[in-house]
């Protein structure tokens, strides 16, 4: 698809601010999720959340958690990526921004913006919305954790979001190749 009729202008949000919104975002979630979860729970905690009999599996099976967490949360919007791209995975990049040690996802290709949308927030609903709801119907602490990192996670996500929800959801939407962010091609 050729965008020469196209108006261009490109969106970056700052990594740096990003970090800062996701603690926002994380005491947000906290909120959201654990005041109800420990008013409905509240009766079925002993108080010992550190067995001493595996407290190496304790301490380190979060770490682990987060690390699949952050994979799972890219390979999502690769794959809604993908659903979107005419040329499928040929479109999708993964790798890893070194100065901010933050991975990401890219799309090589155009996107309407409605589908740009559907996988820049799938990973916030899947990974952490989701499994924040099914604590509090579960009394699950480790999904309520899950939940609550990995909504405040993608706040760069969220970030864009804001940025782009104003849009004609008809008009084409490109990742960034080096930066955090977007180029919008509006037609003219």
């Amino acid at each position: 698809m050729y965008f020469e009729n196209f108006e261009k202008e490109d969106k970056i949000i700052d990594l740096m601010k990003a970090n800062l919104v996701s603690i926002k975002f994380l005491v947000l979630f906290t909120v959201i999720f654990a005041v109800p979860f420990f008013i409905i729970w509240q009766n079925s905690f002993s108080g010992n959340l550190f067995d001493s009999d595996h407290i190496f599996v304790n301490l380190f099976s979060p770490l682990v958690g987060m690390i699949i967490g952050i994979i799972i949360h890219e390979l999502i919007h690769g794959i809604f990526f993908a659903m979107y791209a005419r040329k499928g995975l040929k479109s999708v990049k993964f790798g890893i921004l070194w100065k901010m040690l933050t991975p990401y996802c890219h799309c090589k290709e155009p996107l309407k913006i409605r589908h740009y949308i559907i996988a820049l927030l799938a990973p916030f609903i899947v990974l952490g919305i989701i499994p924040g709801i099914i604590s509090l119907f579960t009394g699950n602490l480790i999904l309520l954790v899950f939940g609550i990192v990995f909504s405040g996670a993608a706040a760069g996500d969220l970030m864009i979001y804001q940025l782009i929800k104003k849009e004609d959801p008809d008009d084409f939407v490109q990742d960034h190749p080096t930066e955090a962010g977007y180029t919008i091609f509006r037609q003219k």
